[in-house]
């Protein structure tokens, strides 16, 4: 076997067992999402690069559908609108470029969700500031060691590791996992 497949699918095998140990956290943010949008209020989510990627891909299996055949819900990825992007960050900066659109969109009884595999994203550390301000409730996908994001949100799922690409691997099974389970949820 090739050398770089062998490592990456020992890799793999060993991001995903260390996910076992997060499951009382991705039942509590199957919890919050599914009692966001079953009392009508919406989702946020967020990140930079790939992890933007992973908040687009999160919200359009609201929007659009994951398994089952059912009703859209409201979720916004915050990554996604690129005139509020780029106008934030020319007229206050890139730092702000999340947190201003969650001051914009979120309202207590929302839900932010935050992806930063490294932990040291600045402006998802000001998401979630601004979240908690406003009393969104927030789900944080930390990876590393959380970074400087640790502690700020209601929920955290961190993924160790120090391969980029494993984390990101281990954050969408997380979310397809929670999805899973919102969605049994809302057809409930």
């Amino acid at each position: 076997m090739n050398r770089v497949v062998s490592e990456n699918l020992r890799e793999a095998k060993a991001t995903l067992d260390r996910l076992a140990g997060l499951e009382s956290e991705m039942i509590a943010a199957a919890d919050a999402i599914a009692g966001a949008l079953l009392s009508g209020e919406k989702l946020l989510a967020c990140g930079n690069g790939g992890s933007a990627a992973d908040a687009s891909h999160l919200t359009t299996e609201f929007v659009c559908r994951f398994n089952q055949d059912r009703r859209p819900y409201p979720a916004i990825s915050l990554a996604a609108h690129g005139g509020d992007l780029t106008a934030i960050g020319n007229d206050y900066e890139f730092n702000d470029i999340f947190a201003r659109q969650v001051q914009a969109f979120g309202k207590p009884g929302d839900v932010l969700i935050a992806f930063t595999s490294s932990g040291r994203s600045e402006n998802v550390r000001r998401a979630l500031v601004a979240a908690k301000e406003l009393q969104v409730k927030s789900i944080a996908f930390l990876g590393k060691d959380g970074g400087s994001c640790t502690g700020l949100a209601d929920i955290e799922l961190l993924v160790t590791g120090t391969v980029t690409a494993r984390i990101q691997e281990g954050h969408q099974f997380l979310f397809h996992t929670i999805c899973e389970i919102v969605e049994e949820k809302l057809q409930a």
